[in-house]
């Protein structure tokens, strides 16, 4: 029978910033078929369908031939799969390879059914899935590659029309911090041309990436992602997979396995030997451009020799202490996000403008007075990632004696599930008590 697919604003920062991530060690998973020109052949007849039709084939084979594929979307080339065991079973009986399966074994023989599962529990099966997976990870690695040493990329941000060239990096760090949208580090990513395509399609179709919405014109889709905090993809939608490298390591596992998978299922073992662990090392982002340092001295320097800012020399004389310098950092970082002059309070279009202007006008180390930036929302980090925050001390007077130079600064818990215990354990609350019982 023929075959039938199955009818299967600028100055206003509303969410947390967060920096590029460096490239971290890449996770396991399964691999995920890419769309192809390949046509996918029956196991017993001449019929065949595009990979698109993958689900027509799998009916065709489940009706006419009885036959069930267990984890195809696990499979890395399911037209090579195919090819392999459509050539075995004409060389031996269906029955070596696959597990049958009798519907209705109680009732009358007439009415029963046999179907067969072919699945990795045949070890020749197994070993043939995992040398598909590895050739398919070999050709995603080259791709990546040849991506990461093409210099002929040219595009637009999708968000503010700015334009680069060379790297792709660029495009996806500058998306992630001038306009908290991030896609994932850039070497976690394949495909990446086809990957902007993609969302690029959908803007233009005035879809939000995020719930896929559409909407009447462009001002209505912006106000719309920014203001639901909508500035990201859908992890859920799949058509997005094949442009994560994390997709193809790992015969068996999809992202959403490897990312559920809870450490606490490991087997502890006392007598581990922790001797050659080695944290992975803070990076630094320097306050006013993309460079990052692996410590603080160097960003330090950086800062100081490029930009001619001296962190340090501020510290030193306005005897800043710790969660001074904490609003300091934050202020600064705000004003830059925002393209704004921190010492003249001059708006810009862009970053870069932003800084010829402080270079220019020598506005580096011209603070504004203390009432700027000194204040209570600059206790909260402006990029929620930033290392340089990690790394701030009080000054040497305050180090000598805490006791004597402390601020009253509140301590707010990110999650506070029992107003009633906090009330209760308040100063407030206890002065009234002891008053009280003094009456």
């Amino acid at each position: 029978p023929p075959l039938v697919c199955c009818p299967l604003c600028q100055d206003s920062i509303l969410e947390p910033l967060c920096f590029p991530e460096r490239p971290a060690c890449s996770c396991s998973a399964v691999g995920v078929q890419s769309g192809g020109a390949e046509l996918l052949v029956c196991l017993f007849c001449s019929e065949s369908v595009p990979t698109q039709q993958k689900d027509a084939l799998l009916r065709h084979l489940l009706l006419e031939h009885k036959l069930v594929i267990a984890d195809v979307k696990l499979i890395a080339d399911l037209a090579k799969y195919l090819l392999y065991w459509k050539g075995r079973f004409m060389e031996q009986s269906l029955t070596d390879f696959c597990s049958v399966i009798k519907t209705n074994s109680t009732g009358p023989v007439e009415k029963q059914e046999e179907y067969f599962l072919l699945c990795d529990v045949l070890p020749e099966d197994r070993l043939f899935r995992e040398k598909l997976q590895q050739k398919r990870l070999e050709e995603v690695l080259e791709q990546q590659q040849r991506e990461r040493e093409d210099s002929s990329f040219h595009r637009l941000c999708m968000f503010c029309s700015e334009e680069f060239t060379g790297n792709r990096s660029s495009m996806l760090n500058h998306m992630a911090r001038e306009h908290s949208f991030s896609i994932g580090l850039p070497d976690n990513i394949v495909y990446c041309d086809q990957f902007l395509d993609t969302l690029q399609d959908k803007l233009d179709n005035l879809q939000c990436l995020y719930c896929e919405k559409t909407f009447r014109d462009k001002t209505t889709l912006k106000d719309h992602m920014r203001k639901k905090a909508h500035r990201r993809i859908n992890a859920n939608n799949h058509e997005y997979d094949r442009f994560y490298v994390i997709n193809y390591l790992e015969l068996g596992k999809t992202w959403e396995e490897v990312q559920s998978e809870d450490d606490r299922e490991l087997v502890e073992d006392e007598d581990d030997d922790w001797s050659d662990w080695r944290a992975h090392p803070l990076s630094a982002v320097c306050l006013f451009c993309e460079h990052q340092s692996e410590t603080m001295e160097q960003i330090y320097t950086h800062m100081k020799e490029s930009h001619g800012f001296d962190l340090h020399r501020l510290k030193t004389e306005l005897n800043l202490k710790f969660y001074q310098q904490v609003k300091l950092v934050n202020f600064i970082r705000r004003q830059i996000h925002q393209s704004r002059c921190y010492g003249c309070q001059q708006a810009f279009d862009c970053r870069a403008d932003v800084l010829r202007h402080l270079e220019a006008e020598g506005h580096m180390m011209a603070l504004p007075e203390a009432s700027a930036w000194d204040q209570p929302q600059y206790y909260f980090p402006t990029y929620e990632n930033d290392a340089l925050l990690c790394t701030l001390s009080d000054s040497e007077e305050d180090e000598t004696d805490t006791t004597e130079h402390s601020e009253d600064v509140p301590v707010i818990a990110e999650d506070i599930s029992n107003l009633r215990d906090i009330r209760q354990s308040s100063v407030l609350d206890q002065l009234l008590r002891s008053r009280a019982s003094c009456s």
